[in-house]
């Protein structure tokens, strides 16, 4: 039989009548938790809302910090038919406006802590008809209909008379769900980044997103995807089965994003954690008072201080139920995951090689009674490596290729055809997803993946591209030229250098200039250290000689 062709608003509804008083999110060690019943009401209630609003397709922006709230809101908009648009709470006034413009929202969902950025780019977004704010703290005062109605103050954090109150929507909490028919067709936006720097909205259809991420399945253990609505209500009546995720990493980002509705559509919780940026700690604790199974991370950037945080407090923490930590989007080194199934040697650790444009290229397990090698992964199904010029590499042949992945995968990116072309091509009869990683192939089908064919640079999981960090380098009075190349690190698996030339007779300092780009740009695209050079850096014909700048930069700096 064919995979079922879900809608993920119909598959999460099916969840709620399913398993209503099973718990689907959780807040910190002690904050407030929704039932599935809870989660179901207030996104009816905020559906209803927007479907008064807004039309089936219209875009729906969530700036927000990982929180109940986040997911809540997720699930209105698929239940109303809008398209969810990540939004990077890191970027600056000029990347949101061109986000939000490029995306085309029509409502923006925003945390109060969010609300000074609004108020400087709300007068440039004229398409925006709606902003519904959160509430500061809302998030940890208690279940809906337990906790007191917010003051002004609380709801609107600057006073913004143009925001509507997300704690007064949902508190209209509501069994009615909209009438409405959804199409397995319907869109979610994964923003990711682009060519020139600005980001790129990757288009999936629901259903080619749920069938690419397993369609009920589970890859860990190879159960298949569910082929019928009967088989996906018995496996979610199973609660055990359900898995009970903490992300680690941004819900905004495709990893944190993709394990969630990979998990909530399997009938388990979210559980989010406070801090705003990784507290291991903070992690480890809540992962034992919520008893949770699995964690979504982003490589070593999040592992290495977990791993630290286990090394420090050994025993501390019971973590019986534990037993899984996802990874995707950066390297996560063998050292590492052997380091964390020291102190949890029952654990599985799944290394995921994908991307926004392609979720399953390959994978490797790692357990305690195995070892990998550094970006050695399992070829996915429905996965072949390319060269250039369209043939397929042979395996064993040591032909460096692209990763490509056929079958259920984005429709190209939203407004930008010239992109979508370049990234997805049509080969041996079939349309692929080919995001630009280089890899061979062993003799054994393996995969040793060698990094991304362009200058992008990847910095914890984050797309870095060169030419908007050297832009901004360049409104230095003092800096004549500049370009930007990645080196590797062992924590951010690359970090952003900067290789500068001054104008003569002027000075900077490597200080000043990483200050300057802060005010900028996002602070991961900062350069972590800035080079001077005097050695030319660009081709007669004026194209940059990325090669010679980062040969400059590592004999300035060296290379871990």
């Amino acid at each position: 039989m064919p995979e079922m062709a879900w809608n993920f608003a119909d598959l999460f509804e099916l969840v709620a009548d399913t398993a209503p008083e099973r718990n689907a999110l959780a807040h910190g060690v002690a904050g407030p938790t929704r039932s599935w019943r809870e989660l179901d009401r207030n996104a009816n209630a905020l559906a209803l809302h927007l479907a008064r609003r807004h039309q089936p397709g219209d875009k729906l922006a969530l700036y927000s910090y990982n929180r109940p709230e986040f997911v809540e809101t997720l699930v209105a908009a698929f239940k109303a038919r809008l398209v969810p648009v990540n939004v990077n709470y890191r970027y600056r006034e000029e990347e949101l406006v061109y986000l939000l413009d490029n995306s085309d929202a029509t409502v923006v969902v925003y945390e109060a802590g969010f609300a000074g950025s609004v108020a400087k780019v709300r007068d440039r977004l004229p398409k925006v008809r709606e902003w519904i704010e959160l509430a500061d703290g809302s998030a940890s005062a208690g279940r809906p209909g337990a906790r007191s109605e917010p003051q002004a103050s609380e709801v609107h954090g600057l006073g913004n008379a143009f925001a509507t109150s997300y704690e007064e929507i949902v508190g209209r909490g509501t069994d009615e769900r909209l009438d409405i028919e959804r199409k397995p067709t319907d869109l979610l936006f994964m923003y990711t980044g682009g060519t020139t720097g600005m980001p790129k909205g990757v288009m999936w259809e629901h259903s080619a997103l749920y069938r690419a991420l397993g369609g009920g399945g589970n890859a860990v253990i190879g159960e298949k995807a569910s082929e019928s609505v009967e088989e996906q209500r018995d496996r979610i009546a199973q609660e055990a089965r359900g898995q009970r995720l903490l992300p680690a990493c941004p819900l905004m980002h495709g990893t944190g994003l993709f394990t969630a509705i990979n998990a909530l559509g399997g009938g388990g919780a979210i559980i989010t954690l406070t801090a705003k940026s990784l507290d291991a700690e903070e992690l480890w604790s809540t992962a034992e008072a919520r008893g949770a199974t699995a964690t979504a991370i982003v490589g070593d950037a999040f592992a290495k201080p977990m791993l630290k945080a286990l090394q420090e407090n050994p025993g501390r923490w019971d973590l019986s139920k534990f037993f899984l930590v996802v990874s995707s989007g950066v390297i996560f080194t063998p050292q590492t995951k052997q380091g964390l199934l020291e102190h949890l040697p029952h654990a599985i650790m799944y290394d995921s090689f994908g991307s926004s444009e392609a979720v399953g290229f390959g994978t490797e397990l790692t357990t305690k009674a195995s070892t990998v090698q550094l970006a050695k992964f399992k070829i996915g199904p429905n996965c072949k490596v390319f060269t250039p010029d369209g043939r397929e590499v042979e395996p064993g042949s040591d032909e460096p290729g692209y990763i490509a992945r056929s079958g259920p995968i984005p429709l190209g990116y939203y407004k930008d055809e010239k992109k979508s072309a370049e990234t997805f091509k049509t080969y041996q009869g079939r349309r692929w997803s080919i995001p630009g990683d280089w890899c061979t192939v062993n003799t054994d089908g393996t995969l040793n993946l060698l990094g991304r064919g362009s200058v992008c640079i990847n910095t914890a999981g984050e797309k870095v591209y060169p030419e908007e960090v050297e832009e901004a380098l360049k409104t230095h009075p003092a800096v004549a030229d500049a370009l930007v190349v990645g080196l590797p690190d062992e924590k951010w698996g690359e970090s952003v250098t900067g290789v500068v030339t001054l104008e003569a007779g002027k000075q900077a300092t490597e200080a000043e200039l990483r200050a300057h780009v802060r005010e900028r740009l996002a602070g991961y695209k900062t350069p972590k250290r800035i080079v001077f050079t005097a050695a030319p850096m660009r081709a007669p014909n004026g194209k940059a000689d990325y090669k010679a700048a980062k040969q400059t930069a590592i004999a300035a700096l060296g290379s871990a």
